[in-house]
């Protein structure tokens, strides 16, 4: 049998169908570097999109397109699978988790101060992410990032949904700022949240895409499926 695995998203509850779309169209480009793989995609948020999603294909690995191993990915996702008859699936960790996410976070920073003419020692670099009231994952795997990031005049930390919040941290950065969020997909807090912290702080530099969606995502993704089933071979054996 193929091997398979579904890539699973928080998607957008407000308006669930356009990540939903994203998110196959994600698993088609993860299953185009992976040939001979059944690569499904599905947002939790879709009603009745992961149920779809799982049909066919077995027992897939489960790559959690979040950037940290929070509630969604430890409770919420094990728990819908179980709904969905599929107990006991490999869970991988959460996409910001991966080996390479850092390195391409500092990466799109440097090339994104380059590209205006800035130094980066004369720019400071804002991380921009979701955090949380009931788990410290996000804000975790937030300063794991920011720990690797040198040679930036400054680096600051901002929240959503805790402190710092993304006005505080944005506060008093002149015009050389890049804020990158650290997000996998241009969702409702990229889209309405950030922009507006950024403009109440009155943040002059400029907001880049967040970081899930840069075209070396699905690269990512498929190595981190293939060294797993290498891993789960070598372990059978």
């Amino acid at each position: 049998m193929k091997p398979s695995a579904l890539i699973v998203a928080h998607g957008q509850p407000s308006d669930p169908e356009p990540p939903e779309a994203e998110i196959s169209a994600l698993a088609a480009s993860v299953g185009a570097l992976i040939p001979g793989w059944r690569i499904a995609g599905a947002t939790l948020a879709a009603p009745g999109a992961l149920d779809r999603a799982l049909d066919g294909l077995g027992a897939p690995l489960v790559f959690p397109f979040f950037m940290a191993d929070g509630w969604f990915t430890r409770s919420e996702l094990p728990r819908r699978l179980v709904a969905s008859g599929h107990p006991g699936l490999a869970i991988l960790p959460a996409f910001g988790l991966l080996p390479g996410i850092a390195p391409l976070a500092v990466d799109i920073a440097r090339k994104a101060a380059r590209a205006r003419g800035w130094a980066t020692a004369e720019t400071a670099l804002l991380l921009a992410a979701h955090g949380s009231g009931r788990s410290r994952a996000s804000a975790e795997a937030t300063r794991a990032i920011a720990a690797t990031v040198t040679g930036f005049a400054a680096v600051r930390l901002g929240f959503v949904e805790e402190a710092p919040h993304v006005t505080d941290a944005a506060s008093g950065l002149g015009p050389r700022a890049l804020c990158l969020p650290l997000f996998v997909a241009r969702w409702g807090h990229v889209q309405q949240d950030i922009p507006a912290a950024l403009r109440t702080a009155g943040f002059a530099g400029a907001l880049l895409d967040p970081l899930g969606t840069h075209p070396i995502v699905p690269s990512l993704i498929a190595r981190a499926l293939a060294d797993r089933l290498i891993a789960q071979g070598n372990t059978a054996e």
